[in-house]
């Protein structure tokens, strides 16, 4: 049996310490006032210390944006190089694998010289205005640019980015670029290329992308379409489980870090739309067009500038470029450049094919390049 409980009396239950006389109850109202100022001043305290974390937080962050100004000034590359071919010279070539190797030509030229733009323009009017050649013996403009832009792209994106395509047949077998933003999954990097992925986020908090990254996808700070490609600033701190990421225009490592970011590829109509064409809102301050009839480059002086153009001509040269551009009355191609160019003088053979040219005349115009912005950068 259960022993029985024991009933409480009235008198058992303990009153609560109640103040008995006015002095005590002087005495509780301090106690509980003291109590309350205390917890205010606790609570404005603790509001002051977060709002000097927050003044601390805002001048470490302006002080790390005012370094990183100071860091682009002696670092950044603040001027663009670009290149411009008629597509033509895949036409000539005698197969499809002979094709793509002489545009893996063009590519490994153009990176080793960090060349910022690549444009591939039509010589033979056959390009319409959707951007489509019929005839299927001039495709070399479209097969150049989807090439090149394969080439370009980071292996780690190409499976998301482009479709099987018969231009593409021999384009693995190319030579790899290996340029800065090509990584490596274990590569560490202020920047990294990506590919926004189709995963559902609520409004407002973003995208997931694809960098490169062994088994960790990196969360943007915008809402971007899926298998969209894009330049991301990675955040410092990778403790957390999720990568954080800032999506930054492609230029921004050339202009924070000097870092070469690879090359766009736009098509041209024809040799008109080379300079009307510009994505750039100053313009080409610099042209240079290349031709055995044009002065050695030897004595070429290049001014300070932003933004160089160097136009290449196919197998008969710009000036037939020039006879088939119904936009340009001119007859003297020189007469388009700031410079016309003979790249190689007392050449050893008649002709020296475009892929060649372009080497030669790059290697040429290097250090005058270089001069020139480190001039600009003095002033």
């Amino acid at each position: 049996m259960e022993p029985k409980q024991k009933k409480l009396k009235i008198e058992d239950y303990k009153k609560p310490d109640l103040p008995s006389t006015h002095k005590e109850l002087l005495d509780l109202y301090k106690q509980r006032r003291a109590e309350k100022q205390k917890h205010k001043e606790e609570k404005l305290i603790q509001q002051w210390e977060q709002e000097k974390k927050q003044r601390e937080e805002e001048i470490a962050k302006a002080k790390e944006e005012e370094d990183e100004e100071e860091k682009s000034k002696l670092l950044g590359r603040h001027y663009t190089v670009s290149i411009a071919l008629p597509g033509s010279i895949l036409d000539n070539a005698q197969s499809r694998e002979l094709r793509s190797y002489l545009a893996g030509q063009i590519a490994r030229a153009a990176v080793v010289f960090n060349v910022d733009e690549i444009v591939v323009f039509d010589e033979t009017n056959a390009l319409s205005s959707d951007g489509t050649i019929e005839d299927a013996k001039k495709q070399g403009c479209l097969q150049l640019k989807l090439i090149l832009e394969y080439l370009e792209c980071p292996q780690y994106l190409r499976k998301g980015l482009f479709k099987r395509h018969e231009f593409l047949q021999y384009a693995g077998l190319l030579n790899p670029l290996d340029s800065p933003h090509h990584m490596r999954a274990t590569d560490d990097m202020p920047y990294r290329e990506g590919v926004v992925l189709k995963k559902p986020l609520r409004p407002n908090q973003g995208s997931f992308a694809d960098v490169g990254l062994l088994k960790k996808e990196v969360q943007l700070d915008k809402q971007i379409e899926p298998h969209v490609r894009v330049t991301v600033k990675m955040d410092k701190n990778a403790d957390g489980k999720k990568r954080k990421g800032k999506v930054v225009a492609p230029s921004t490592p050339r202009k924070k870090l000097g870092l070469y970011w690879g090359y766009t590829v736009r098509l041209a109509a024809n040799l008109g739309e080379v300079f009307t064409q510009c994505p750039y809102d100053e313009g080409y301050d610099l042209t240079v067009g290349t031709s055995e009839r044009g002065e050695s480059i030897d004595s070429l002086e290049i001014p300070t500038f932003k933004h160089a153009l160097v136009v290449f001509g196919g197998v008969q040269g710009l000036e037939a470029s020039l006879e088939v551009d119904p936009n340009l009355d001119e007859d003297d191609p020189s007469l388009l450049f700031h410079h016309y160019v003979n790249s190689c003088p007392d050449q050893g053979s008649r002709t020296i094919r475009t892929e060649e040219a372009v080497l030669i005349t790059m290697s040429a115009l290097r250090p005058k390049i270089l001069e020139a912005a480190k001039i600009a950068n003095q002033q």
